[in-house]
């Protein structure tokens, strides 16, 4: 497989959990205002755009492998730290978006609200991060990507 081919994933990665953040934001503005419908919308649509990103990067990185941070200096330290706590919360954060799911959808609304106010900010961290990551590796300090 070309570098070619997979060049435009980082890409897409980056706006899928962007446009997650912009869904989970918007939702979360629907629910405060009552409206329930566009609320629910919003939030499958941030569950379908996260799900997306996660067969993309598993498919890019599987294909393309680790890729490197070649940032040098003070910017090392925080590329690093910003990663860790992205990909530590990455992996808090899918068990506890379906366990707030499973709850909305149950119709247990005392128990997803409850849920939901940590998912919601874990989630938004991870899909800024995400985007920040994504900036740092690919687009400030761009490697070439491996064929």
């Amino acid at each position: 497989m070309s570098s070619v081919s997979l060049s435009f994933l980082p890409a897409l990665n980056a706006c899928l959990n962007g446009t997650s953040a912009i869904l989970l934001t918007a939702g979360y503005i629907c629910v405060r205002r009552g409206k329930i419908l566009a609320h629910k919308t919003c939030m499958l649509s941030a569950v379908a755009c996260s799900a997306a990103f996660l067969v993309s990067y598993l498919y890019f990185h599987f294909h393309a492998g680790i890729v490197r941070f070649t940032g040098q200096g003070a910017i090392r330290p925080v590329y690093f730290t910003i990663l860790t706590t992205h990909t530590i919360l990455a992996i808090v954060i899918v068990p506890l978006v379906l366990i707030t799911l499973t709850f909305a959808l149950r119709a247990q609304f005392r128990r997803h609200k409850k849920i939901a106010r940590w998912t919601l900010p874990l989630w938004l961290y991870v899909s800024l991060t995400g985007v920040l990551v994504y900036w740092l590796l690919f687009v400030l300090y761009a490697p070439a990507l491996p064929s």
